[in-house]
């Protein structure tokens, strides 16, 4: 790419619109009505803490992106957007600054130029950085968001909220990578780019620009492409560091890279239902991208040579030969001038060839390095993920073995205990019937001597009644027949004595 191209990306049209920021309340869900912006309008999970302000991004009234703002670092957590497309070229770069940060009552809830603020806003700069931070020092004012939504809204993105401090040359190249990226990989793959989600962020370190606007170790982007059947997710992430290139990775991988562990997207932008196919294509452009980088790399780091050999063959001859005046002197010097520039030459000429040799030397070699460092990188990634796998399947293999033992023994005693109700109740009814038959002749036998003694007992009270019934007859009717003889006879000896 042209230096007119890198100077495009950090240009803007003039400031004809009306640019708003709307700071979302701490009891407000999510990002309110810039929750558009996430996958299945849910922000990322586990990246809030304390500190970390919500900014809806709108202009003219219309919402462009979403920024997580970390007032303590005074940079982005990330932002969010869709379907981005590069910003055109402009004439004027005017960087804003949202005063509700700094002032939470004020009612100014459109960013505006700092210039503007100083004079509206109480307490302007003591939580949010402003452009005085980065003058006098080795940083700029780098977009993690420098795309547009809207050739007409570029300008929007130029929040100081939306900004971290990058180097030239670091800005230059993550620039370079964003925009080939988006050109070239992720919106192509993403149909029209309509259901594609962004979200870019910045992992700080221990440095600040003038003790106040943390550096970032590295930058980051998530891509989620919401396409039904044939989506996909992808990272990738970009440190820092001199000669650091791109590096793609699997949205769980970028995961662990960030502070807290968080989940970028819901359900891992529909994980199971992804398209491989598209994701193969993606990483064949970026190991294109990454290619075109260590080239730009290694032509930045060719230095020119401290003197040209125009500017050595026009040195001034020596003092001594400007003071000879013989014909024999000026004869023999102009007689080996043609030898000197010959030689000359020929020393030019061996020097450009060994320097392009080297050159060409260390150019292999850094590409060879480089592709066997990111192969290796790959292909211990890949071993460890596999390891991974295969060691929580392996992990998991006892423990489902056990369940499938325990709920066989289960079903076994089950069985059993079913199998033994069913004998006892078929068992229950013969068995009491063969206890009782059995026992019906010791209950016979053992009754005899019984029914015997009570035969002869009644035989005996049988007996023994009837003459107790003869025996009161008789003596009833004696007693009777005494009565009446008794009483015949006082009868008569009483007449006897009347007539007397």
């Amino acid at each position: 790419m042209g230096a007119a191209r890198w100077l495009a990306l950090g240009s803007l049209l003039a400031l004809g619109a009306l640019l708003e920021g709307r700071l979302v309340g701490e009891g407000e869900a999510g990002f309110g009505e810039c929750d558009q912006f996430f996958y299945a309008e849910t922000p990322p999970a586990g990246l809030e803490a304390e500190g970390h302000v919500k900014i809806c991004q709108r202009s003219e009234g219309t919402e462009r992106f979403a920024t997580l703002y970390s007032i303590r670092d005074r940079i982005p957590v990330y932002s969010a957007f869709r379907a981005p497309r590069s910003a055109p070229a402009g004439s004027e770069q005017r960087w804003l600054v949202e005063p509700q940060i700094d002032d939470p009552n004020s009612h100014l809830a459109e960013v505006m130029n700092e210039a503007d603020a100083i004079a509206a806003v109480n307490s302007l700069g003591s939580k949010q950085a402003l452009n005085a931070d980065y003058l006098d020092s080795d940083y700029q004012r780098g977009q993690l968001y420098p795309f547009s939504l809207s050739s007409d809204f570029h300008m929007t993105t130029f929040t100081l909220t939306n900004a971290a401090p990058m180097t030239p040359t670091f800005q230059k190249r993550w620039y370079m990578n964003l925009n080939s990226l988006m050109d070239r990989a992720l919106t192509p793959q993403c149909g029209s780019g309509d259901d594609l989600y962004i979200i870019t962020g910045a992992v700080p370190s221990d440095v600040k620009v003038k003790d106040k606007v943390t550096v970032p170790e590295l930058v980051w982007l998530a891509a989620c492409c919401a396409v039904p059947g044939g989506g996909w997710a992808m990272g990738f992430v970009k440190h820092t560091r001199d000669r650091d290139v791109i590096e793609d990775v699997m949205v769980k991988e970028l995961e662990k890279l960030l502070p807290f562990n968080p989940q970028l997207f819901q359900n891992n932008c529909g994980e199971t239902e992804q398209d491989t196919e598209k994701m193969k294509k993606i990483l064949e452009v970026v190991n294109q991208v990454q290619d075109e980088e260590r080239m730009a790399q290694s032509k930045e780091s060719t230095s020119p040579l401290s003197s040209t050999r125009s500017e050595r063959s026009a040195l001034p001859p020596p003092d001594a030969v400007e003071e000879r005046s013989s014909f024999w002197g000026k004869l023999i010097g102009f007689m080996a001038t043609p030898f000197i520039k010959l030689f000359q030459l020929i020393c030019c000429l061996v020097v450009g060839i060994l320097k392009s040799i080297v050159y060409f030397l260390w150019y292999v070699i850094t590409q060879v390095i480089n592709g066997v460092e990111s192969g290796l990188y790959r292909l211990g990634a890949a071993t460890v993920s596999y390891f991974l796998t295969i060691g929580e399947e392996l992990a998991s293999i006892p423990w489902k073995v056990l369940k499938v033992v325990v709920k066989i023994i289960r079903a076994i005693l089950r069985i059993l205990c079913c199998l033994m109700k069913a004998v006892c109740r078929i068992l229950g009814i013969p068995v009491r019937v063969l206890v009782d038959v059995a026992a019906f002749p010791v209950y016979t036998m053992g009754a005899i001597p019984v029914v015997c003694k009570d035969i002869a007992m009644g035989l005996g009270g049988t007996i023994s009644l009837l003459f107790d019934t003869a025996f009161g007859t008789m003596g009833g009717l004696f007693q009777v027949i005494f009565s009446v003889c008794k009483r015949i006879g006082y009868k008569v000896t009483f007449d006897n004595s009347g007539e007397l």
